[in-house]
Order: structure tokens, then C-alpha cells, then sequence
């Protein structure tokens, strides 16, 4: 048994597309008693191989919707911690370019084919320093970090 908030946004997308109406993708889109077509499409989309093989085949054969692409998929959220090992290796990347770890506020590091804020993350780990943990300190000093700007 679904939930019958499933149920109900299925029957409604399917008397849209009856009553001649198009296959909303976009949230906002059609609203409908209330409920937004769109964004349940969407959500369906998305979340297609967390449905059951029934909902699918419904949603396939009744209304013509299927599975998000990769391509459509959100890229997966990246922890702080992988973030930080990024920016890091973008300064290692740096120091071992210039020799120095004096990074100036709007510089960009490419690394792995991705544009890191090198400068505006170095200026933060300066004004953050209290709070930073002692291995990451350690990793910065490691690379000739000055923790005064003007130092």
C-alpha cells in the first residue's frame, strides 16, 4: 500500500493530463486542490529507485514519466571535511608552485579540473585560526602559512 499523498497527486497529474493538460516538470508549474503537480513529478523522478516496481510501471504507463538522467541528478552535497581537503590540497598545489603560501584575496587554484577560491579560503582560515583544529593548523604551517596577513 502507498501513501495516500501519493495516490492522491498521482490521480490528479493523471485527470490533468486527461483533461488535455501537459506533464508538469517544474515545481510551481500546476497546482492543483492545492497540490503541485510539478513538484511531485519531479520528486518522482528523482527518488525513482527508492519507488516500488508498481509505482514505476504506473508512472511510466499511465503519465510517461521516468527516471531522472544522471544528468538531471543533484551532484551529492561534499562534507565540510571534503571541501577542506580540497582548498587544502589547492594550497599545497599553490606552494609547490611559488614556494610561498602568500596567496593573494581573489586568486582561483584550478585542481582537478575544478576552480578553487584559494585566496578568499586562505584570508578565512587566518581569521579563523582560534577555532581551527590542531591537525589542519599543523597542515598550514606544514606549507609556511602566516597566520598574520601582513607578517
Amino acid at each position: 500500500a502507498w501513501e495516500i499523498s501519493w495516490q492522491r497527486a498521482f490521480h490528479l497529474t493523471r485527470v490533468h493530463l486527461d483533461a488535455g493538460g501537459g506533464l508538469p516538470f517544474a515545481p510551481g508549474e500546476v497546482v492543483v486542490q492545492g497540490e503541485d503537480l510539478g513538484r511531485w513529478v519531479r520528486t518522482q523522478r528523482l527518488a525513482w529507485e527508492r519507488l516500488t516496481w508498481a509505482q514505476r510501471w504506473l508512472l511510466e504507463h499511465t503519465l510517461g514519466v521516468t527516471g531522472a538522467s544522471e544528468a538531471e541528478r543533484p551532484r551529492p552535497r561534499r562534507s565540510q571535511a571534503e571541501k577542506w581537503a580540497e582548498h587544502l590540497a589547492a594550497a599545497r598545489q599553490f606552494h609547490s608552485r611559488e614556494q610561498h603560501l602568500r596567496v593573494p584575496r581573489t586568486h582561483v587554484e584550478r585542481v582537478g579540473g575544478r576552480e578553487v577560491r584559494l585566496g578568499a579560503w586562505i584570508a578565512n582560515q587566518r581569521s579563523r585560526s582560534s577555532a581551527l583544529a590542531p591537525d589542519r593548523i599543523a597542515a598550514l604551517d606544514a606549507l609556511g602559512m602566516r597566520w598574520s596577513a601582513r607578517a
